[in-house]
């Protein structure tokens, strides 16, 4: 069966959130087929792990001055600062019998295969990192990390969703967040330098967005060997996601305090 193509757009923190909600929800009901999305933030946003404290992780009256939004996922993992200009970010939606496989770090690899294939198209090779018990699986050019996933399991389906950088402003990153172990944002940033890359570094050009996304469509195709067929949301999903926008995902009990609403 074909997967379904989403191409590149564009929406505030909490409509992305739910928008890959509802579609993971369809999927789960076989209401729509398997799903690679790919999408950017305006404006641009922190979201926290689902199981993170909020106030732990992010510096919230920097981020309300600074007019980012702040938004709970409902997977796992850390903390991610998401640039308008400088990010792309992909959900893939699928079916663990489709992927013939239902372990954890075989899903990851296999989807990270499609961002890998995507960073050789434009010029770049990337390794694969396992991760560990406090850090999700990710993939480094160089040793230097250019992208990080998280992932939610329920009924036979997956939702991965994760980041590619195009490009990285670490000041602006990390006056965002909080680091425990450092006292001012340039320590942080000195470390970042060192651990954190973007497809512009590597490359040593000018990349624009929407080549990245294109290379995103090619590497997902041919590293999970599918047909990818361009459509939108349907009215369910549609309708799904907006209710989840209003009712969840744009409310303080769920962004800050992890309140359960509107689970199925």
């Amino acid at each position: 069966m074909a997967w379904r193509l989403m191409e590149l757009e564009t929406y505030d923190a909490f409509m992305n959130m739910a928008i890959d909600e509802a579609v993971f929800r369809a999927r789960i009901q076989n209401a729509v087929p398997n799903t690679l999305r790919l999408y950017r933030w305006d404006p641009s946003a922190v979201s926290v792990g689902r199981f993170q404290k909020a106030e732990n992780e992010v510096r919230l009256d920097d981020c309300r001055g600074s007019g980012v939004d702040v938004v709970r996922r409902i997977t796992g993992g850390g903390t991610v600062y998401h640039d308008s200009e400088k990010e792309v970010t992909y959900s893939v939606i699928v079916s663990t019998m489709d992927l013939q496989t239902e372990d954890i770090a075989e899903i990851y690899a296999r989807i990270y295969a499609g961002l890998a294939e995507a960073l050789k198209i434009l010029g770049a090779s990337a390794d694969f990192c396992e991760g560990d018990a406090k850090t999700c699986p990710n993939l480094t050019v160089r040793g230097r990390k250019i992208s990080g996933s998280a992932q939610s399991h329920r009924r036979g389906v997956v939702l991965q969703h994760g980041t590619l950088l195009v490009d990285v402003d670490l000041e602006r990153m990390f006056a965002l967040l909080r680091v425990p172990w450092t006292k001012t944002c340039i320590e942080v940033v000195n470390v970042a330098k060192r651990r954190i890359t973007s497809v512009r570094s590597e490359v040593g050009r000018e990349v624009s967005v929407d080549e990245v996304s294109h290379a995103l469509v090619q590497g997902f195709r041919r590293a999970l060997n599918m047909e990818l067929v361009e459509d939108k949301l349907t009215e369910y999903e549609l309708e799904l996601a907006e209710n989840l926008c209003r009712h969840k995902y744009a409310t303080e009990d769920w962004n800050l305090r992890g309140l359960v609403a509107l689970e199925d």
